[in-house]
């Protein structure tokens, strides 16, 4: 069988975990018919996403993992995911943010990449309660010497979660006496009937308070993350603004997020205005 040089390996392995998703399970020789690529193919992509923790595989195909609503997978094990997404996301979230900005970024992989494309941006005041976005700014004016227009960050205090996220009284009082042009959230799960969680009962506390303190919400999440449910939700659709993520998401997914808020597809062109 002749391969289909149209899809890369990650739009493949994309609509594979879509589809089993969706559907809750694939067998292999469907999987070969619906993208035009070989048996091999479609094993290696199959291995690949069972070495990430996305899907089971089974005889003759893949089922989704099976995970409690409690588990909360480390920053590690979480950076490894989808890592071309969080990129595009994170670029095109950073178009969003104007110099002089007061904004607030959540703990997590993809605000972890935004981070990264923010150093640059002058006058900022960055209130976060991660670990890592906190690092991203110190090494960066550690680097460049002290210069003019360097960002001011405030790292919140608290308790310190396996996400590298602070969370608690501590970090709730802190954000609750804040106010902050823009908040980039990062999120376990998001879905039309629990909108916005967390398997985590602190973060959730800690990211309702963030929220409240945001003019306005801006979720990132690449595409994996729409219909997973964690334990506790912080937040309804309604209160979110726009959601940056990435083409992974499927058609169905899209038609549902537009009932409800702003849609940011990184790496494809915004609608043209009537």
């Amino acid at each position: 069988m002749s391969e289909n040089p149209n899809l890369l390996a990650e739009q493949r392995r994309a609509l594979i975990l879509d589809e089993v998703r969706r559907r809750g399970g694939v067998r292999v020789n469907e999987l070969t018919r619906k993208l035009g690529v070989s048996d091999m193919t479609v094993r290696r992509d199959l291995d690949a996403l069972s070495r990430q923790g996305v899907l089971e595989k089974v005889h003759g195909g893949a089922v989704p993992v099976a995970e409690a609503s409690t588990h909360e997978p480390g920053f590690e094990a979480k950076s490894g995911l989808e890592p071309t997404a969080k990129e595009d996301i994170a670029r095109a979230a950073a178009e969003l943010v104007a110099p002089g900005a007061a904004i607030a970024l959540s703990g997590g992989t993809t605000t972890y990449a935004l981070a990264h494309r923010l150093v640059d941006v002058p006058d900022l005041t960055v209130v976060t309660n991660s670990v890592r976005v906190a690092d991203v700014f110190h090494v960066a004016q550690r680097t460049s010497g002290a210069r003019q227009g360097g960002a001011t960050v405030v790292l919140t205090g608290g308790v310190r979660t396996p996400s590298d996220s602070l969370v608690g009284p501590v970090a709730d009082q802190a954000i609750a006496t804040l106010h902050f042009d823009v908040l980039f959230l990062g999120v376990h799960g998001i879905s039309a009937e629990a909108g916005l969680s967390t398997p985590n009962l602190a973060e959730a506390e800690t990211n309702r308070r963030l929220v409240q303190s945001a003019r306005r919400v801006v979720v990132v999440a690449d595409h994996t993350k729409w219909g997973v449910v964690g334990l506790s939700s912080f937040a309804a659709l309604e209160q979110v603004d726009t959601l940056v993520t990435d083409s992974g998401l499927s058609a169905g997914a899209r038609a549902e997020v537009a009932e409800h808020l702003g849609l940011v597809v990184a790496g494809e062109p915004e609608p043209a205005a009537d």
